[in-house]
C-alpha cells in the first residue's frame, strides 16, 4: 500500500522546482560555488547547509524491528537547493518581501513494513521563507527541517521526527563510529571532470532506537542507520543514465558504499566507487576495477512499468568480499512528481555472502535512479 499526494498545481512546481534546473545552464553556472578539490570538512560546521553551492542533501536510512522481532525499513531526506546565483539578492527591493528567499527545500519520507509487505511514503516541499522549511546552526546545534519534519543534530546525537497521514518516525540515532569522509578529503567524484564532484561524508552505523507510528499504532523499535550528506553545484555528466548506491552494514562492524555511474554506451562510468570502513573507522577507498556487479534477476513496477534489478551478486576483489543483495520488499519504489520529479527505488535489502571464505550476512539499503524514466535531474 502506498500514499500518493495531492497534486500541487503545475505552475507552482514548475516555477519552484525546475527554476534550478534552468539557472544551472551555461549562463548562470559559473556563479554557484564549485567543488574542485578535498573538501577539508570542520564540524559541526559543516553539518549545516552550504549556500552558494546548487543542490545538497541529508540522507537517512535505516533497518529496524520491534520486541516482536517485525523489521521495518526507513528514509527520511532533505533536499536543499539554491533558486538563484549567489549575490543575486542584492538586486531585490528594500524592503524585500518576507516571502523572498534564495532556498528551495524538498523531503521525502518512506516507511517499509516488510513483515506486511506494505511501503508507505510521502513527500514535501516549501520555500526556505516565513519558517516554512530551512536549515539552522545554533552553536554546536544543526536543525534541518520542512514543516513538521526535521533532523536536528545535537550533542554527537540525531533526532528525526517526521509525521505523514499513514505513519510517524520519532527516532534517535547515536554514532557507533566517527563519520567517513569519501573520496580525498571528502572530494567525491561524479565524472571525468574535476569539478564533476561533490563534497560527501556519511555516519555509516547509527544505534538508531524511538518510537514508529503507522497508521495510528505506535511500537517501539531499534537498529542501525546510515546517514550522508552531501553538497555539490556538477551536473551529471551528458552520458549518465541514473546510478546505483549501495550502503551496507555486515555484522562484522564493517561497512561498504558503493555508487555506480551508469553510462548510455552500457556499463559503469570510470568515476564510481566506494568505500570500505573498518571496524576501527579507517576506510579503504574502491575504484570502479574493484568492484564487480552483477544483476541475478528483474522486478517490473506496477506503477510506472519500470524495470528495475531486485537481486544483486556484489564482489569486492580486493577485499575477498563477496555477497548476495536481495530486496525485503519488493515495491520499494518512490514516485515523487511534486518535489523532484524522478521515481526511484530506495529500499531495504538483507545482505548474505563471504568475506574471505568465511560466511557473513548484513543489511543495507539500495538507490536506483534511471530505470522508470530518463534521469534528466539538472542537466
Amino acid at each position: 500500500m502506498r500514499r500518493h499526494p495531492n497534486s500541487w498545481p503545475v505552475f507552482f512546481f514548475f516555477i519552484l522546482f525546475l527554476n534550478p534546473a534552468i539557472l544551472a545552464d551555461s549562463v548562470y553556472a559559473d556563479e554557484y560555488l564549485k567543488v574542485t578539490g578535498p573538501c577539508r570538512f570542520q564540524f559541526p560546521r559543516d553539518h549545516g547547509a552550504h549556500p552558494g553551492y546548487l543542490v545538497e542533501w541529508w540522507y537517512y536510512t535505516g533497518n529496524l524491528s520491534d520486541p516482536a522481532g517485525k523489521r521495518y525499513g526507513f528514509q527520511l531526506t532533505f533536499f536543499r537547493t539554491q533558486i538563484s546565483p549567489p549575490g543575486l539578492e542584492s538586486r531585490w527591493p528594500d524592503p524585500a518581501s518576507a516571502w523572498r528567499t534564495t532556498q528551495l527545500f524538498l523531503a521525502h519520507a518512506a516507511i517499509s513494513d516488510l513483515d506486511a509487505s506494505r511501503f508507505y511514503f510521502d513527500q514535501q516541499m516549501a520555500r526556505g521563507a516565513l519558517g516554512l522549511a530551512g536549515a539552522e546552526q545554533q552553536g554546536d546545534d544543526t536543525r534541518i527541517f520542512l514543516g513538521t519534519w526535521s533532523a536536528l543534530i545535537k550533542s554527537g546525537k540525531h533526532f528525526l521526527k517526521a509525521r505523514a497521514d499513514n505513519f510517524e518516525i520519532n527516532f534517535t540515532l547515536v554514532p557507533a563510529k566517527p563519520l567517513v569522509a569519501h573520496g580525498n578529503e571528502g572530494h567525491s567524484l561524479k565524472g571525468i571532470k574535476p569539478e564533476s564532484a561533490s563534497c560527501y561524508y556519511s555516519f555509516t552505523r547509527l544505534e538508531t532506537s524511538g518510537t514508529l507510528k503507522i497508521k495510528g499504532k505506535p511500537v517501539k523499535v531499534r537498529g542501525t542507520a546510515w546517514m550522508d550528506h552531501e553538497f555539490s553545484t556538477a551536473p551529471l555528466e551528458p552520458d549518465v543514465t541514473g546510478w546505483d548506491w549501495f550502503s551496507l552494514q555486515l555484522e562484522n562492524n564493517t561497512e561498504l558504499m558503493i555508487y555506480l555511474l551508469r553510462t548510455s554506451q552500457g556499463g559503469y562510468s570510470s568515476a564510481s566507487s566506494g568505500t570500505f570502513v573498518l571496524p576501527s573507522a579507517r576506510t579503504r577507498h574502491l575504484s570502479v576495477k574493484d568492484i564487480q556487479a552483477d544483476i541475478l534477476d528483474h522486478w517490473k513496477s506496477p506503477h510506472t512499468n519500470g524495470v528495475y534489478p531486485s537481486r544483486w551478486r556484489i564482489q569486492i576483489h580486493p577485499l575477498k568480499l563477496d555477497l548476495i543483495l536481495e530486496p525485503n520488499l519488493a515495491d520499494q519504489e518512490l514516485i515523487t512528481p511534486e518535489t523532484t520529479q524522478v521515481n526511484y527505488w530506495e529500499g531495504s535489502v538483507s545482505v548474505k555472502g563471504k568475506i574471505a571464505d568465511k560466511e557473513i550476512k548484513g543489511v543495507g539499503y539500495i538507490e536506483m535512479t534511471g530505470y522508470a524514466n530518463p534521469f534528466n535531474l539538472l542537466k
